[in-house]
This record gives C-alpha cells, structure tokens and sequence, in this order.
C-alpha cells in the first residue's frame, strides 16, 4: 500500500516539471538511502534515491528509480522474459519519508557538495531523465536497479569529478553472499532466489558491484572524492540521520524450511521404509516427485536459455530438478521398463553425487534443498533396487 502511495505521488509531482528553475545558492543536492525492512522480499534491501533541496525556490523532491507500473503492456510477460521496466518517479520529499519513517525505517541524506555548475548540470539531467519519454529504464536486479542508477547519474553527469574508492571493501563476498546477508531474516524468499538464480551469482563481486546494494551505494559515497572550485575534497560535505526510534517487527506466519522440509524427509523416508519391507513402490508418491522436480526443471531452464535474466544461466539446481523428470513422471505407471530402471540408477548416482560434492560445487546451493535431496535419493534408489528385481509396486 506504500509503494501505492508512492507511486500516485510520483504522477502528480511528475506534472510539475513542465516548470523551469535555477537553482539557488541554498540549494542541495543529496543521496538518499531508506533503511532494510524484513516485512517484504522487495524491501529487505532497503532503498535509494536522489533530493533536489531549494528552499529560495520551494523545490523539494526525490527522485526516485524504484517505480514500475503494473499497467503497462504485457507487464508479466515482461517480467519474466526479464525485460521489466522501472521508470524514475519525482515525489515530494517531506512525503517520501515520512512513509519510510511511518514503518520504522531510518533515512540517511547525504549532502553532496558540488559547486553550483555541479548542481545545475545534475538538476538538468534528472529534470530530463523523468519527462515521459526518458523515464523508463531497463531493470536488473544486480546491475540496473534503483540504487545502482544513483551512481550511474553521479557518474554520467560529473564524469571524472567524481571518484569512487572500493579500497575500504575488505571482503570477498559474490552476489549470492551479499545476498543471503539481508535474507537471513526472510528464508523462503532466499530460498526463492538461490533456486531461480544460477553460477553468475557465485563470481566475487568488484567493490562497483556491491553498489546494486544501497547500504553500499552509501558507504561509496563516504568514501568518494569530488573535484570542485579546483580542489579535490570528500564527496559528502554533511549527514542528516532520520531515525524513527522504533522499528515495526516484521511477521511472518510459514514455519521455517528446515522444518518444512524436515517433517518432508521424515514422511518420505517412512514411505520408503514401508515400500522396502512389503517390496510394493508407492508410485503415486514417486508421480508426485518426478513432476515437481521437472517442472521445476523445466522452469529453471527457460529462465536460462529463454530470458533475459542473466543471473539465471548456468544453474547448478537442474541436478535435482531435472527437466526430464517430467517426461518419465508419465512413465512409471504399469510395467517395468529397462529405460526406467536406467533413467532410476542415473538419478540415484547424480543425486547421491550431489551430496557428496554439496559445499564443493562452484555454486552455491541453499542447504535447506539438502534434506529434499535426500528424500529425492531414497526415492530414486528405492525405485532402481524394485523395479531391477521386477517386484510388483502399486
């Protein structure tokens, strides 16, 4: 409902540009970098935006690259072809954080100092940048997104001026670990994520890279330098901190995935076990298996061949869900087939090996997928063991 709010606020503000000023001498221009909030996956990163400050003029908006439109054509097409488009939306300030505040979120603002031909060519730039026809942009999660724009803004405008120093960054984090940082709070969403995104998440991020971040953007900026008035000074001249005192607790109502998938090993295993002892599969229980785990496959494969989510190639989860899971789901019903025992001891010995090799593969697999290996394991192994000797199974 906030981001509602937002997002109307943002076309009635948007209509105000068809004005003209000049910045006064007053006037500042600020990064601005709202606090992480546990409540939702989209808002677990926390947010970024730029504001234009001129009192002499009663200018006072942020800018904002984190609106998209759920109206625009074939929206969810889009999105999943990875073609979505997120615009610059221009919102009055006092506004824009009094809703972040509302929700127990802190606002940083960083004053930057730049001279006044500085601010007129950053005030130019966005006042183009959210006129109609240039507002939207292409969105990626990691590499375009609303934090990493202020950068590239700062970076298009001031060119050379401005310089970012990474050297402050000691860690050797990829993507997946900065990631799973500000998920540790919300599992399933991380879970979510480390299934859908595959081996470009695992590349060891630059100190630019860490930018897609906005707790980064804000740390780059501390420690940039701007060449201004013939001098070469800190890029943040002052830092006003918003904290609301209290942050609202997120909720959250699904029981954690270790124990989801826990009792989801237990059940299985107990399946099995039955199965062995009277020598009879439950193959309604192996339907189910074999469905989900292709279709899951399929989808992961689509997302890599067939999109334009990059973060999606190269995915290690097709180990366990295989596409073809699919295929033999349909046959497994009535009697034994040589190329089913087969595809059954080519899953047990894939499935056994991925195990094993777990915390050694170049990616990184979430470990609350190991105890739904397992059972995917006993299932593929039960199956090979029955179906060789040629015992019956319901």
């Amino acid at each position: 409902m906030r981001y509602l709010l937002i997002v109307l606020l943002g076309l009635i503000f948007n209509g105000s540009l068809a004005q003209s000023f000049t910045l006064s001498e007053q006037s500042k221009i600020s990064v601005i970098t709202c606090a992480p909030y546990q409540g939702e996956l989209y808002s677990a990163f926390g947010h970024s935006a730029i504001r234009v400050y001129d009192p002499v003029n009663q200018i006072d908006y942020a800018y904002n690259y984190g609106v998209f439109d759920f109206d625009q054509p074939n929206f969810y097409l889009n999105f999943t072809r990875g073609h979505l488009l997120y615009k610059l939306a221009v919102q009055h300030y006092p506004r824009f954080r009094e809703i972040y505040l509302y929700y127990g979120r802190w606002v940083h603002e960083q004053v930057i100092d730049l001279s006044p031909d500085q601010k007129r060519k950053l005030y130019d730039y966005l006042q183009w940048n959210a006129l109609p026809e240039n507002q939207n942009y292409l969105y990626d999660y990691f590499y375009n997104n609303c934090a990493t724009k202020i950068r590239d803004v700062f970076k298009e405008v001031l060119q050379e001026d401005i310089q970012f120093d990474g050297s402050y960054i000691e860690t050797d984090y990829s993507i997946r670990d900065l990631t799973d940082i500000y998920l540790i709070e919300q599992p399933w969403g991380d879970l979510g994520i480390d299934i859908c995104l595959g081996l470009p998440m695992d590349k060891q991020a630059s100190p630019y890279e860490y930018m897609f971040l906005p707790d980064y953007i804000e740390s780059a900026f501390n420690h940039a330098t701007i060449a201004n008035d013939g001098r070469i000074k800190k890029a943040v001249s002052e830092t006003i901190i918003s904290d609301p005192g209290t942050s609202v607790p997120a909720t959250h109502s699904f029981p954690h995935p270790w124990i989801v998938f826990g009792i989801f090993l237990a059940l299985v295993a107990g399946v099995t076990a039955i199965d062995f002892r009277r020598k009879k599969l439950s193959v309604w229980l192996d339907f189910s298996l074999l469905l989900t785990t292709g279709v899951i496959g399929l989808l992961l494969f689509v997302l890599w061949v067939a999109t334009d989510h990059k973060a999606a190639a190269n995915n290690f989860n097709l180990l366990w869900a295989m596409p073809l899971n699919l295929i033999f789901a349909f046959m497994i019903w009535g009697n034994p087939k040589l190329m089913v025992v087969r595809y059954f001891l080519l899953l047990t010995v894939l499935s056994t090996a991925l195990l094993i090799c777990w915390l050694i593969l170049p990616q990184q697999l979430n470990v609350f997928l190991v105890p739904v290996v397992m059972a995917l394991t006993l299932r593929y192994a039960i199956n090979y063991w029955i179906r060789k000797n040629g015992i019956t199974y319901e």
